[in-house]
């Protein structure tokens, strides 16, 4: 039996923060931004703009055309988690209106949970052939504001059904993964920015790579030569392109190009999505690439802490006809940008915890919002 991506939707905030603002306001070459990590802006969340709507903007176009019909399960992958113990999915289930015989989970693993969804979602389909089952990455990537992760901030979130024979990708069986208990990032439940340790992340990132790969790569006997495209998660571009530099040595910018680069597209623009980030590059190369159908794709998910793993899909027959490229370039071409006061306003608004009463102004969202909080719960509508 074939399972894997029937349908895929991808969604960012209505905001953006061009990184040459940044750069100036920081008194830093935007070459350091531009070229050395590869971002162009980053998407910032306004205040009623959080995971959940992000996360329900990016669902509701396949709600639209039908795609969450015989929906039995909900898996929502983030690691900017709103509640220690309610899962954010269940918010998302009732603004999409899903029925009752539905699961809901949460699942965390830094950057890696969707992967994991994933993976959860093909053993629920594989026992229940005639059911899908939706995953959701959603994400806001936040730093202290002057650290040398600010610029590599964004947010996010992409959806997608799993399903028997599915319409865009098929998932290969064979993986390779590797975990280790290293602290190269990691956020306290008590500090709302991450911490990282810059340097050891990308040599962990790497080295969960290189692990992953010569696994892989014994399991199903393929070499780099087999895929047509790889997709890397994506912290910032530039780090894909090094992860990449490192499985094919000595390959020419020209080759890596051929290979990576409609899948950084999106990623450029709307910045670091976490746990959503390898699905936003692959939504990305599927939007923008040649025609890709009956060729392998090689994908690399990473989660800081850590748990990385290399896997791979066959592109199916006529995907395009499932894609919602116009509606996703649109959607990034369409956004608001923001001065360096806005976004520095927007940083500092943050979320009331007094237990009271609080209305939230109405920016630019989706189709749904954070409306504002009452005794502690979240309130959301749709707009």
């Amino acid at each position: 039996m074939n399972i894997g991506i029937d349908q895929i939707s991808f969604y960012t905030s209505q905001y953006f923060l061009d990184l040459r603002t940044l750069a100036e306001a920081r008194g830093i070459d935007p070459n350091k931004y531009i070229i050395g990590i590869g971002q162009s802006k980053m998407g910032i969340s306004p205040p009623d703009e959080d995971i959940v709507t992000m996360a329900a903007s990016a669902a509701f176009p396949l709600k639209q055309r039908g795609a969450l019909d015989n929906i039995e399960t909900l898996l929502f992958a983030t690691e900017s988690g709103i509640d220690q113990s309610k899962a954010a999915g269940l918010f998302l289930h009732s603004l999409l209106d899903l029925p009752e015989r539905c699961r809901v989970v949460e699942l965390k693993q830094a950057c890696y949970s969707a992967t994991a969804a994933l993976r959860m979602a093909m053993g629920l389909v594989a026992m229940r052939p005639q059911n899908k089952v939706l995953v959701i990455a959603s994400d806001i990537a936040r730093y202290k504001l002057k650290s040398p992760g600010e610029s590599t901030q964004g947010c996010g979130a992409v959806a997608f059904t799993i399903s028997a024979d599915p319409r865009i990708l098929t998932i290969d069986p064979e993986a390779g993964f590797y975990s280790a208990d290293v602290m190269d990032f990691w956020r306290p439940n008590y500090l709302s920015e991450a911490l990282v340790d810059g340097k050891f992340s990308t040599l962990t990132y790497i080295k969960s790579l290189k692990a992953s790969w010569k696994q892989y790569a014994e399991e199903s006997g393929r070499s780099l030569e087999d895929f047509s495209r790889f997709c890397y998660h994506i912290p910032f571009t530039r780090m894909a392109a090094k992860a990449h530099q490192k499985l094919a040595r000595g390959i020419s910018e020209e080759n890596l190009e051929r290979v990576i680069g409609e899948s950084l597209l999106y990623s450029r623009d709307a910045g670091n999505c976490y746990s959503a980030a390898l699905y936003v590059g692959l939504t990305s190369l599927l939007d923008n690439a040649e025609d890709l159908s009956g060729q392998r794709i090689g994908l690399y998910s990473y989660g800081s802490g850590c748990v990385g793993e290399f896997f791979s899909g066959v592109v199916q027959p006529n995907y395009r006809k499932s894609l919602l490229t116009k509606l996703h370039q649109t959607m990034l071409t369409e956004r608001a940008e923001l001065t360096f006061q806005q976004y520095e306003d927007i940083y500092h608004y943050g979320t009331p915890t007094d237990g009271g009463t609080h209305d939230f102004p109405q920016y630019r969202t989706g189709p749904f919002r954070f409306a504002g909080l009452q005794s502690h719960k979240r309130i959301y509508e749709k707009t």
